[in-house]
């Protein structure tokens, strides 16, 4: 069953779908750019979500329509995979939805790290854990740049092989390098370019992919 959207929540959408106009997003990409701009009030983001690597059939499911990254995290998500977040703020914001759907477990990395290995942040720390323990989760990073660089090069050495990344860490101090370097990557991926992101995007993006898995269904 597809849960039922809020009223406000409609109305809201049907406002950002008339400022928005014409666009070059497929519909699934313009679901989550939508809740997106709705989480942020900020249309910007309608220009700067990337979906990647694009229909990359060789390594995708070459049966699943249109964008494949986007349909590959859906399928994911229906199959029940571990969902790990960077900080509680993520998790409080995905966490209402995935319990009136898929149920997935979700982990948040800096609840794995009540301290701070010397020279690293908690969140560092934390992620290393999971990255240990959920190899294929879907990594979800609204907040800290450090997070996703340690995940970044756990992907690059064949540590972690994620379902999906979204890498939306906000900021200034080491965001566009994590985010340049998640770039370079082959894996699965949805990121904000520049310096825009943080954790209502992040639990936006989810909660969009929830959706649009709950309508395939």
């Amino acid at each position: 069953m597809i849960p039922l959207e809020h009223p406000i929540l409609l109305a809201s959408f049907a406002h950002i779908d008339r400022t928005v106009g014409l666009h070059n997003l497929s519909p699934q990409e313009y679901a989550i750019a939508r809740r997106v701009i709705h989480s942020t009030a900020d249309f910007d983001f309608l220009h700067l979500l990337r979906f990647a690597p694009d229909l990359a059939k060789a390594e995708f499911d070459p049966d699943l329509p249109e964008n494949q990254v986007i349909a590959n995290g859906e399928k994911s998500l229906r199959q029940g995979q571990t969902i790990v977040v960077d900080v509680n703020m993520v998790k409080q914001g995905i966490q209402g939805l995935v319990q009136r759907t898929f149920n997935n477990p979700i982990q948040t990395a800096i609840d794995f790290a009540p301290t701070a290995t010397p020279g690293k942040t908690r969140t560092e720390t934390g992620m290393d854990h999971c990255i240990t323990q959920f190899p294929e989760a879907i990594y979800v990073i609204g907040n800290a740049p450090t997070a996703l660089l340690t995940l970044c090069q756990a992907i690059a050495v064949g540590e972690a092989r994620p379902a999906l990344v979204i890498g939306v860490p906000v900021g200034f101090i080491g965001v566009l390098e994590a985010k340049k370097t998640l770039s370079t990557l082959p894996c699965p991926q949805i990121r904000v370019e520049g310096n825009k992101g943080g954790s209502p995007v992040a639990a936006g993006i989810v909660n969009a992919l929830l959706m649009l898995a709950c309508q395939e269904c």
